[in-house]
């Protein structure tokens, strides 16, 4: 910390690094470490070659590019341990900003030099499928070296900070991400050949614990008359992102990845509906923008979605449940308008600045204070493998009944104005004349 002005070198480590465009990581170095540059803090971010590599800054913070083994299980820990080499070759900061519970090998590394470390955990990995066999034990193994070894935890969930609570009596810095509050405009669905209020979405990696194969299963064996808008990849998933694929018909569309923010906060704010199977996380990104952008939730039952929406959303397990939520919102277009207008309401408590502040005191702590002298030893109590966040639903296998005709033919009521309660009125796109039901 230079002497006297409380300016601060903060390096952040462990992500892909910014421009944001891949993940919650991302969003959240980007949104903090911009508003922390912004205050007078020296911010440096190590990220991946690839697409903007050499660009020496971004939004005030400094950016470090470096290479990474392009393996599954490899491209992290290869990234960071650079990162820190580089890190250590560098010059020493007053804070390292770790992001990712696999990174906790590398802390010993920054703690000699005597750099306080925060690691900032994420969500349960090695429930992911795609960390099978040794993989899951590597993250079982790295939580018990990040507990043991930082000298913070951050938690952006309660869930989260609940389980290394329990597990290893640890506590964490409960920091959630922050919800932006997104425009509503339209102009440029038509890019993608869409109408305002006109489509179901949803936004998610193809991996098998965000259940993109259920939501579309239970859209494909739905009365739904609007079409499913499926917009996400992902590196390493081939196998599942084709049954993902079989398992739809022909009113299910897939983006792919869209990286253009305007058009991605549009199909957020003009949806019918936005379906969030995510499970393993903490508090997801991708659902905060959509509850920022106010559109009517339908999520995957687990602790940290209903700790984001509470009561401002209907919840899923199954694929009979998904299709039930998607004909209800179809049939009752007003009371899905009134879960939006409640998603708008809970958006309001996650705000970058004050999300900002949190790390900015935590910073300041570490480095006034130093690394910490006794830490929790690291020994679990044993509740991981009945921890109670439900395990991902069994990926189905791709053969899927045919659908009647009579279920697939769409229909285009027209928009109708409506008051949903004394006094309030609902944003016109967001509503329609109740939608026929299936035959």
């Amino acid at each position: 910390m230079s002497e006297g002005s409380g300016r601060l070198r903060i390096a952040f480590l462990g992500t892909r690094g910014v421009p944001a465009r891949y993940g919650g990581f991302e969003t959240a170095v980007e949104e903090v470490g911009s508003r922390l540059a912004a205050r007078g803090h020296d911010v440096r971010v190590y990220c991946r070659t690839g697409g903007e590599a050499g660009r020496p800054e971004h939004l005030g913070m400094r950016l470090v590019h470096l290479p990474a083994l392009r393996r599954k299980s490899l491209e992290t820990l290869s990234h960071t341990a650079l990162s820190v080499g580089h890190l250590l070759a560098a010059g020493r900061p007053d804070v390292a900003m770790v992001f990712n519970a696999a990174n906790s090998p590398f802390l010993p590394a920054l703690r000699a030099l005597r750099v306080p470390v925060a690691l900032h955990v994420d969500g349960l990995e090695w429930r992911r499928a795609k960390w099978a066999g040794a993989g899951r034990a590597y993250y079982l193994l790295a939580e018990c070296l990040g507990v043991r070894w930082a000298d913070a935890l951050i938690a952006d969930a309660e869930g989260i900070a609940e389980y290394y609570r329990a597990e290893f009596a640890a506590e964490s810095n409960q920091i959630a991400y922050g919800a932006p509050i997104v425009a509503p405009g339209a102009g440029r669905l038509v890019e993608v050949g869409l109408l305002p209020g006109r489509y179901h979405l949803a936004v998610a990696r193809f991996e098998p614990e965000n259940h993109l194969h259920l939501v579309v299963e239970g859209y494909v064996r739905s009365g739904a008359r609007l079409p499913l808008v499926v917009v996400g990849t992902a590196p390493y998933s081939d196998q599942y992102t084709a049954t993902v694929h079989a398992l739809a018909d022909d009113r299910v569309r897939f983006l792919g990845g869209v990286w253009d923010q305007e058009l991605l906060d549009q199909l957020y704010a003009n949806c019918a509906t936005y379906l969030h199977g995510h499970s393993v996380g903490g508090t997801n990104p991708s659902l905060l923008r959509a509850i920022g952008a106010g559109a009517p939730c339908l999520a995957y039952d687990v602790p940290f979605n209903r700790d984001v929406l509470a009561e401002a959303a209907e919840y899923f397990v199954t694929v009979p449940d998904v299709a039930r939520a998607l004909e209800a919102a179809e049939t009752d277009p007003y009371a899905t308008a009134r879960r939006g207008i409640r998603s708008l309401e809970r958006a309001r408590r996650y705000d970058w600045e004050e999300v900002a502040d949190a790390y900015e005191t935590l910073a300041t702590r570490l480095a006034v204070d130093g690394p910490v002298r006794v830490r929790p030893s690291g020994h679990r109590a044993g509740v991981a493998a009945t921890w109670g966040v439900p395990s991902p639903q069994p990926v189905p296998a791709v053969q899927v009944a045919p659908v009647p005709a009579a279920r697939v033919a769409a229909t285009a009521p027209e928009l109708v104005p409506a008051v949903l309660e004394p006094g309030v009125l609902a944003p016109a796109p967001r509503l329609r004349a109740p939608f026929p039901r299936a035959s």
